[in-house]
């Protein structure tokens, strides 16, 4: 193989790492997520009505914001 070809493969192979670890988070999340009842994180917004539940998951919306901005700027350095 050529070195460019190896520099693929490695790149390749940390690529998939790295998805399996991210599809291992977000199937983490989902579970705290069920196991709570719909309520991951203090500070969300549950209101309750007869027949009527809004839910304005506010806090978690904000830290998956962050963990994505994160994760973001993660891949953006390794890629210079």
């Amino acid at each position: 193989m050529a070195w460019g070809t190896d520099k693929l493969v490695v790149w390749l192979g940390v690529g998939l790492v790295v998805l399996g670890l991210v599809t291992i988070g977000v199937g983490l999340l989902f579970g705290a997520v069920g196991a709570r009842g719909g309520r991951l994180l203090p500070g969300d917004i549950v209101v309750s009505r007869p027949r009527f539940t809004f839910l304005f998951p506010i806090t978690t919306g904000i830290v998956l914001s962050l963990l994505l901005t994160l994760l973001l700027w993660v891949i953006a350095v390794f890629r210079r």
